[in-house]
């Protein structure tokens, strides 16, 4: 096995609002073969996604896998809503960083 860097083997990794009260990410692979790991490897888990955000587990809504877009689709409940007092990022766009170190064995 050997250790990688999320963002070096992912094309994109983004977030994104889908509604005032919800966080998305989008996590998209760049080849197949790659993809097909990641997912057999079961890297994304509500344990992971909850501990890197500090959110609790009830609040991942939803761990999603689209093989024939080599992507992953990660919704979580915002810890403050869209544009609320409080809300640093309005658009959710700058919520992916802490997915782009994540170290993954493969």
């Amino acid at each position: 096995m050997k250790k990688y860097r999320l963002h070096d083997i992912a094309a994109v990794i983004r977030s994104k609002n889908s509604g005032p009260y919800e966080l998305t990410f989008d996590i998209l692979m760049k080849d197949d073969e790659t993809f097909e790991k990641v997912a057999s490897a079961d890297i994304f888990s509500k344990k992971l996604i909850s501990e890197l955000y500090n959110l609790p587990e009830d609040d991942i809504q939803s761990i999603i896998k689209f093989p024939k877009a080599r992507a992953f689709k990660i919704t979580v409940k915002r810890p403050i809503p869209s544009g609320a007092l409080g809300d640093r990022d309005i658009y959710g766009a700058q919520q992916h960083a802490p997915l782009m170190d994540l170290s993954i064995e493969l």
